[in-house]
């Protein structure tokens, strides 16, 4: 089904918190109906993260993509996202979701490589707030630094198309802003979800 391999689906089982639909809340993509499918577990353990992903559900590829489609079948642009994708996602998922017809976007904290072939990638690193999370990745179309106040410049040598500064939990909205007026290099990403109530 869907040009992948039965037997293959057989033998990895991904934990997987939730699949649903909703906008893209943040970041370049912010506004954009979007399937997210939320793996479980997390290789970090962030002072301000607010995402409950800790239970989670065993699934095949067939089955999440069967999810996928049932959550809304006429998007086919998938978020990856967690806790932290990167622990589980392989050359299988993204190589079953593109033969299905699906574009993926994948938010990751950026300490662990990712497999080739995915469309778009959004990391956020977490070294200035935890230890041991030091970037894996060389490279990511988005950079989205959760801004506290600390000095962020040295993100801006990090190849990606984009570099966004997003206010933590949206306390220091007019903070974040106020930077990113004084440096143009930065674009402001903020969590509308939240504002508009939804996922």
């Amino acid at each position: 089904m869907n040009g992948i391999n039965p037997e293959g689906d057989q033998r990895k089982r991904y934990a997987v918190n939730e699949i649903f639909y909703s906008l893209q809340g943040e970041g370049c993509w912010a506004g954009t109906p979007m399937v997210f499918v939320r793996f479980s577990g997390c290789n970090l353990c962030c002072p301000f993260c607010d995402t409950d992903f800790a239970s989670g559900t065993r699934m095949s590829l067939e089955e999440i993509l069967e999810a996928v489609s049932d959550a809304r079948p006429d998007v086919r642009r998938i978020c990856v996202t967690g806790g932290e994708p990167s622990l589980q996602l392989d050359d299988a998922f993204v190589t079953g979701f593109h033969a299905a017809g699906y574009r993926l976007h994948v938010e990751t904290n950026g300490t662990h490589p990712l497999p080739e072939g995915i469309d778009w990638i959004t990391c956020s690193p977490k070294s200035d707030f935890v230890d041991n999370a030091a970037l894996a990745l060389t490279r990511a179309d988005e950079l989205k630094v959760v801004y506290t106040g600390q000095n962020v410049t040295r993100w801006l040598d990090f190849p990606a198309t984009q570099h966004l500064l997003q206010p933590c939990s949206g306390l220091n909205t007019e903070e974040t802003a106020a930077y990113v007026c004084r440096d143009p290099r930065w674009r402001l990403s903020l969590q509308i979800h939240k504002t508009l109530g939804i996922r």
